[in-house]
C-alpha cells in the first residue's frame, strides 16, 4: 500500500518539474512555438520509467483552423523536442528529488481531450436528430 502512495507522489513531483521546465527552462523551438501541457505522469512500480502524458493545444493563429495532417505533424515535432530534452529534464529531476535512480522519461500524447470532443459531437448530433 505504501509503495503505491510513493509512486503517485513521485509521479506528481515529476509532473510538476517537467511542467515548470516547459515554461521556463526549455528553449527548443519545436516545443516553445506551441502550447504544451503535461496532463499526467505515471511511474512504474519499480520506479525505472515515468510516462508523461502531454497535450498540444491547437494553434489559433490568424483565425485559420489547423488541418488534421498539420496537427499530427505538430505532435510529432513536439514529441521529438521532448525526447531530445529528456536528458536535461532527468538531470533537473535528480537534483530536486532525492532518489537513487531517476526514472527514464517516456512522452505520450493524451488523447482524452480529442476523445471527449468527439463524444460531445456525437451526443450533439443525436440531440439534433431527436429534435427533428
Amino acid at each position: 500500500m505504501a509503495k503505491g502512495f510513493r509512486k503517485d507522489r513521485l509521479g506528481s513531483e515529476i509532473k510538476r518539474i517537467v511542467s515548470s521546465m516547459l515554461l521556463f527552462d526549455i528553449k527548443d523551438p519545436r516545443i516553445t512555438s506551441r502550447l504544451v501541457s503535461v496532463t499526467d505522469c505515471e511511474v512504474t512500480s519499480d520506479g525505472s520509467y515515468a510516462t508523461c502524458y502531454v497535450t498540444v493545444m491547437p494553434s489559433s493563429g490568424e483565425g485559420k483552423k489547423e488541418t488534421e495532417e498539420e496537427r499530427e505533424e505538430s505532435k510529432k515535432e513536439v514529441l521529438a523536442g521532448l525526447n531530445s530534452a529528456s536528458g536535461l529534464m532527468r538531470k533537473k529531476i535528480g537534483s530536486e528529488i532525492k532518489i537513487r535512480r531517476v526514472p527514464e522519461l517516456i512522452f505520450k500524447f493524451d488523447e482524452s481531450m480529442d476523445y471527449g470532443a468527439h463524444i460531445e459531437e456525437v451526443i450533439k448530433g443525436l440531440k439534433e436528430n431527436e429534435e427533428q
